[in-house]
């Protein structure tokens, strides 16, 4: 036991801080020699230290705390998150269930999903002209939704596909409707690689909320990012960029440990049997009870 605390110590702990004390090691030494212009770590914390030490002060529209401008971004996120898995996941299950669909549509999809967000906010800002005052925030949810949905897609996709075809074979013989089929098989066999999906999606949505408030302005940890590379202003680019890494880490690891445990807090493949067991002992009684 003390073997593993000790282990979990040097992993977990140790190792880390040796690798950041190295990276910043190395950023001291560019700074004074090879790039002059590269603020120093020292330089950068006492030139950004108020925007982290106040990290809720409101100064201005693009002078705020980080803590603030994060929340700002994070807020945008998850709005267009949770539209990118709302159309993401059933067009996923339509693509992995219907070969037809697939057909039809999967050549547009491998076109559509290299485009850059760069590409798509300003196709938003046109389709979104009539909306006055919302066009911009309409814009970025849009080109966030189009961006961050192809995982959800793909990967729902292939765990619809992947799904043993004996539960398929059981579901025809119990002649499930399409709903029961959706929920009782296809849903609990598939969240595994939904999951995956969904935390490559969450990732792709923190990365174009920067792209999108650096080209729009908006307030947030892109837009101000833009504004102080507008103003040369090196070490709270730096800032920016740190955080922009830490929260996309913390993101990351909040999905993975729900990833990894989805399948021991559901037991799907138990919650599958039970569930076709269930609607079996059902079909048993009804066809007992019209014999009767």
């Amino acid at each position: 036991m003390k073997y593993d605390v000790k282990k979990m110590m040097m992993n977990g702990l140790v190792f880390p801080a040796v690798g950041i004390g190295a990276v910043i090691g190395i950023w001291a030494i560019l700074s004074q020699s090879a790039a002059p212009d590269l603020p120093s770590p020292l330089r950068t914390w006492q030139e950004s230290k108020l925007y982290v030490l106040e990290p809720f002060t409101y100064r201005g529209e693009l002078d705020q705390g980080i803590g603030l401008f994060t929340w700002l971004s994070l807020k945008m996120v998850l709005k267009g998150y949770a539209l990118a898995l709302l159309i993401g996941t059933p067009t996923g299950f339509i693509l992995g269930s219907s070969k037809l669909f697939t057909k039809m549509f999967d050549p547009i999809f491998q076109i559509l999903r290299p485009v850059s967000p760069l590409a798509w906010y300003p196709l938003g800002l046109v389709l979104f002209s009539q909306a006055r005052n919302n066009t911009s925030e309409l814009a970025a949810l849009f080109t966030i939704a189009m961006c961050a949905m192809w995982p959800t897609v793909i990967n729902t996709a292939v765990g619809v596909r992947a799904i043993p075809q004996d539960y398929l074979n059981v579901a025809k013989v119990l002649k499930l409707s399409p709903m029961k089929r959706l929920f009782k098989i296809l849903v609990p066999a598939a969240l595994p690689y939904m999951f995956t999906g969904y935390r490559l999606s969450l990732g792709l949505s923190w990365l174009v909320i920067v792209a999108i408030e650096m080209l729009s302005g908006r307030p947030g940890v892109g837009g101000f990012l833009w504004q102080e590379y507008s103003s040369l202003i090196y070490p709270h680019i730096i800032l920016c960029i740190i955080t922009i890494g830490v929260v996309g880490f913390v993101l990351d690891r909040l999905m993975s440990v729900v990833e990894a445990n989805v399948n021991h807090i559901l037991n799907l493949p138990g919650l599958i049997q039970r569930g076709l067991a269930a609607i079996f002992a059902r079909r048993q009684m009804e066809v007992s009870h019209a014999v009767s």
